[in-house]
């Protein structure tokens, strides 16, 4: 298995991998190929996937504005789990953002994500009980598909 940085080359196979993920929040505009290389133009060193014989089976996009790191859409493959892949591209993220001289980093783990919530919990993440997320919706299209794999 190899982590490199993500590029928008790897987009369609990055797309694919995320539409196979059970429950997973596809956004039509900010997960568009043009969304997609927007923020990896914005974020360059930030964002990681992991590869396992050619094919890519885990991604994290990780914003930083300067403040605070967001990650987004961290995922692994149903079958590579258990692997300390997820791990292993957290560290990575971790590594890029301390030399960019981030202090600190968010994420959203949506309740109904048990597995994503266990991960985060059992590599040491805190769940922050003190703070409400609000989200306003500028453009109506950046609609949100939510994954259900049969």
């Amino acid at each position: 298995m190899q982590l490199r940085v993500m590029t928008i080359q790897d987009y369609d196979e990055v797309l694919k991998l995320w539409k196979s993920i059970d429950g997973f929040y596809i956004r039509e505009i900010d997960d568009s190929y043009m969304g997609i290389k927007k923020f990896l133009t914005k974020n360059p060193k930030t964002n990681v996937v992991a590869i396992n014989n050619n094919e890519i089976i885990g991604s994290i996009l990780c914003g930083y504005d300067g403040r605070c790191a967001y990650f987004y859409h961290v995922c692994v493959k149903k079958e590579h789990r258990h692997k300390k892949i997820g791990k292993n591209m957290v560290d990575f993220v971790m590594k890029a953002l301390k030399d960019e001289g981030a202090t600190h980093i968010n994420l959203v783990a949506f309740k109904e994500n048990g597995i994503g919530n266990l991960f985060w919990h059992d590599i040491g993440w805190s769940l922050k009980d003190k703070l409400n997320l609000y989200e306003f919706i500028l453009n109506s299209n950046n609609i949100r598909h939510l994954n259900i794999c049969k």
